[in-house]
């Protein structure tokens, strides 16, 4: 249309109600001109008089009186569904869905919401944890998480910390079999290998070799395509596994799992989290991604230090 229907009609209701479109324009904000003009073009629009309009006087004709009792209710209407999308947005309450990797993230994710449901107790989190990357926009997604920057356009991410792959065994292992004392060395020792659940692929290991980071092939001992079952393999002392330092860290601050190779430890992926503008976020969307940031970038929780490596290595030997 070459003009603003829902203007000329909030003009034309305004007007019916205050009896004068000097007061109609006042309401709105606009100037007497504009209101004037606007009342004109929905008349030449409909091709109908909505008003007797004298100097002094408007009364509604009976086109306008006709006019007025269909679309009042229905401006009333579309003006609540106005007011009630602002204040859902502004809301700290209602649904809030989130999406993450179902692997190595719920030690990190679990802290995180129970420390939001808790400030935020009308806040209803609707959590998929899955290992495929699905489309951000079909999922409707308030909040994500992945293992490197979302490739979707128009989506914020914002690193979070690193993912240290850390290659360990229980002492009960290393009593049975030794120690490695190189990445050659891995290959006359029982390893585990970790099956990716979306693709059904292999995941290599990777160590970090002087500036770079490499595929080192080993002999699996036990293939499984699910994090806690290595993870029990692991402390069970049936095998070494490279695990994910979310993963491993409380087990070797407790020291029932002991850090190998810990020059070989890769760094460069990230964990992130990924949200829409936020000019157009729910608040509640916005009080988790704040929350999450203050907990979770470069956290020493889920990250060990060189120095904090090289002491549990050297105690479990």
């Amino acid at each position: 249309m070459a003009f603003n229907e829902l203007r000329t009609i909030s003009v034309f209701i305004k007007a019916t109600e205050l009896g004068s479109l000097r007061k109609a324009a006042a309401a709105l904000e606009i100037s007497p001109q504009a209101a004037s003009q606007a009342l004109t073009q929905l008349e030449q629009h409909l091709n109908v008089r909505l008003f007797h309009r004298t100097t002094r006087v408007m009364a509604l004709t009976d086109e306008g009186r006709q006019f007025l009792e269909i679309a009042q209710p229905a401006l009333l209407g579309l003006q609540r569904a106005l007011n009630t999308a602002k204040r859902a947005k502004d809301d700290i309450a209602g649904p809030l869905r989130i999406v993450g990797p179902r692997t190595a993230f719920q030690p990190v994710l679990w802290p995180l919401l129970e420390e939001f449901c808790g400030l935020y107790p009308e806040i209803v989190p609707d959590v998929q944890l899955e290992d495929r990357v699905g489309n951000w926009v079909e999922d409707r997604v308030d909040v994500g998480f992945r293992l490197g920057s979302s490739a979707h356009e128009g989506v914020i991410a914002r690193r979070l910390f690193p993912v240290q792959m850390i290659v360990c065994a229980s002492p009960a292992y290393l009593e049975r079999h030794g120690h490695p004392d190189s990445v050659a060395s891995l290959q006359s020792h029982r390893c585990s290998v970790f099956r990716h659940p979306a693709t059904g692929a292999i995941v290599p290991w990777r160590l970090k070799m002087g500036d770079d980071t490499v595929e080192q092939a080993v002999t699996p001992s036990i293939c499984t395509n699910d994090e806690m079952l290595e993870l029990q393999a692991v402390l069970a002392g049936q095998v070494i596994g490279q695990l994910a330092g979310v993963t491993a860290a409380p087990f070797i601050r407790s020291k029932q799992l002991v850090p190998l190779l810990v020059d070989h430890i890769p760094t460069r992926s990230n964990y992130f989290v990924y949200f829409g503008s936020r000019h157009s976020q729910p608040a509640r969307a916005r009080a988790f991604i704040d929350l999450a940031v203050q907990r979770l970038v470069d956290s020493p929780e889920h990250l060990l230090s060189a120095r904090e490596l090289k002491a549990a290595a050297r105690k479990g030997r």
